[in-house]
């Protein structure tokens, strides 16, 4: 049985509602107010992610003396518990109702934001970060369970070329504005959140649909903790690895307990009556093959983005401002293909969309690891460096919404569920990349050249993986 985001006839069972994201054919006329406040969503979540890292060093001088070891659990508590939750916290919400939660979660996160911006101490302020990061939790994956529903399949595409578009744009403005805020008090880039958030929830209110609970079932205790421990194990190494070392015990330790805990977590949930995780999700047809895509796609993201920040800021000498600026081409190229994603997932079908935005970025890093050299001048830049950009743009704008558009196959009481899979793959690829890229580095402050190739070198093969998920995903349901 074959289905298309690009509206193709389905037939049997596959025109049940149920069965693909609870949506029929017909359009619903606020679909597009939806998916914008969905979206607000997922632009503050990433936003604070990449934002507080630019305040960084407003925010230590004025807790100074800290250590840099606590300075840091500022981005990490949040990263951390933001990826430990986004799978329970995806089921509460097919349970609970995506509406109820998404506000609730909104809600929250906006008085995090407020918490943060007021923390007259480091612990309360790294305390709301926490905080933040469990609401992102509640937001993320309900934010494209509630939009999908809403399209017909022809424009999902579309659709989550859209959402995959605000997540770009807030990654790659978030230098800019985390500079431009820090630069005047660094808690203005928590407090900015909160007029965002008041309009959202009064919209959301008025606009969101009404989603019935889902069937309750008893909470699995034993499986939930161990995929909290499992994911916040593993991110936690690798957001702590370079402080701590890639062969200290410490970070040893903290692998082999997420390992362990991952292994009984597997085991568990093909006993259990009724698991955290269904395991049913990866028997649809393409799902599995997404998750996996996306986990590698975003290791080469992250590695990418970082390596080009380190490229600009340290070998360049750009400022953090001008940085962001000369990132700018990669957002704005995303946001032109993801206008042109329906259509192209329509002529082309999502298995060749995929393909090519993957070998995309594996030509985008073949390119810096090429071409790239010390010269930061225009020409250096123009000539050496906005093509991989341009190139990184393309692949962003057609890998993602193929991905992440294989929740909708999911059974509509799962949406959520299935969409914070998926977010993890993200969270925990953004990690893993980051981490590789230090590791490939020595975490030099200020790395070569060389050293920067090697890291381009290796998101290049990640994003060679990802061109194999692309094929699985495309053969397993919604290819040509």
């Amino acid at each position: 049985m074959t289905t298309s985001l690009s509206g193709r006839r389905r037939t049997g069972a596959s025109v049940d509602a149920g069965v693909r994201g609870g949506a029929s054919d017909a359009p619903d006329p606020r679909r597009w107010l939806i998916l914008t406040i969905a979206s607000a969503a997922q632009f503050l979540a990433v936003l604070d992610l990449i934002a507080v890292t630019i305040a960084f060093p407003a925010i230590g001088r004025d807790f100074a003396p800290v250590p840099a070891s606590a300075l840091s659990w500022v981005l990490n508590g949040y990263t951390v518990v933001l990826a430990a939750l986004l799978v329970p916290a995806g089921r509460i919400a097919d349970e609970a109702g995506r509406r109820r939660s998404f506000l609730i979660g909104m809600v929250l996160f906006g008085a995090a934001s407020a918490a943060c911006g007021a923390a007259p101490t480091l612990a309360l302020l790294i305390a709301a970060r926490v905080l933040q990061g469990m609401a992102a939790a509640v937001l993320i994956p309900t934010s494209l369970s509630l939009a999908l529903p809403a399209f017909p399949p022809h424009e999902r595409a579309s659709a989550v070329g859209a959402w995959t578009a605000v997540s770009a744009v807030a990654a790659s403005s978030g230098p800019v504005l985390g500079g431009l805020l820090a630069a005047s008090d660094w808690r203005l880039v928590f407090l900015v959140n909160v007029p965002v958030v008041l309009v959202a929830v009064a919209a959301g209110v008025r606009l969101l649909p009404r989603t019935p609970r889902g069937e309750r079932h008893a909470l699995d205790l034993p499986g939930t903790a161990l995929v909290l421990l499992c994911i916040g194990a593993l991110v936690t190494a690798c957001v702590q690895a370079p402080e701590w070392g890639y062969g200290a015990p410490a970070t040893l330790v903290t692998l082999a307990v997420g390992g362990l805990a991952g292994a009984l977590g597997v085991r568990h949930v093909r006993r259990a009556a009724e698991p955290v995780v269904d395991p049913g999700l990866f028997r649809t047809p393409g799902f599995t093959a997404a998750t996996l895509g996306l986990l590698g796609y975003f290791v080469a993201y992250a590695a990418m983005m970082l390596g080009a920040t380190l490229l600009f800021t340290e070998v360049w000498h750009y400022s953090v401002r001008t940085a962001g600026l000369a990132l700018a081409p990669w957002p704005l190229t995303v946001l032109v293909v993801s206008a042109l994603s329906g259509r192209i997932v329509a002529a082309l079908g999502e298995r060749l969309t995929g393909v090519i935005g993957a070998l995309s970025f594996v030509a985008a890093d073949l390119w810096w690891a090429v071409a790239a050299d010390g010269s930061g001048g225009g020409t250096g830049y123009a000539a050496h460096f906005l093509p991989g950009l341009i190139l990184a743009g393309l692949g962003t704008g057609l890998y993602q919404p193929v991905m992440f558009a294989a929740a909708g196959l999911l059974p509509a009481r799962q949406l959520s569920l299935g969409s914070g899979v998926l977010m993890v793959s993200r969270q925990g690829g953004t990690a893993l990349g980051v981490a590789v890229l230090i590791a490939v580095t020595g975490g030099q402050q200020a790395p070569a050249m060389g050293e920067l190739r090697t890291g381009w070198l290796v998101a290049a093969a990640m994003s060679v993986a990802a061109v194999g998920a692309a094929l699985r995903v495309g053969r397993g349901g919604r290819g040509r």
